[in-house]
């Protein structure tokens, strides 16, 4: 599935793209980062770094979760 935007990342579930720009965004007003709809190159390493941590720490956090919830 090519991707044009200029990214290289690809979801690997099609139907979470909608979740995970909105956990983007809820994280990127938390930490104090103006993210906007469509281009954000002049965005800084560090604005993004902290924005993509935190997204991961969550994910990994979410599935912490499930798991647990799981035997």
């Amino acid at each position: 599935m090519p991707n044009n935007s200029g990214s290289r990342n690809q979801t690997v579930v099609p139907n979470a793209k909608s979740a995970l720009d909105k956990m983007k965004f809820e994280i990127a007003n938390q930490v104090g980062v103006n993210l906007k709809q469509g281009y954000n190159g002049d965005l800084s390493s560090r604005d993004a770094g902290r924005i993509g941590g935190n997204m991961v720490r969550n994910m990994i956090r979410m599935a912490e979760e499930q798991m647990a919830g799981k035997k």
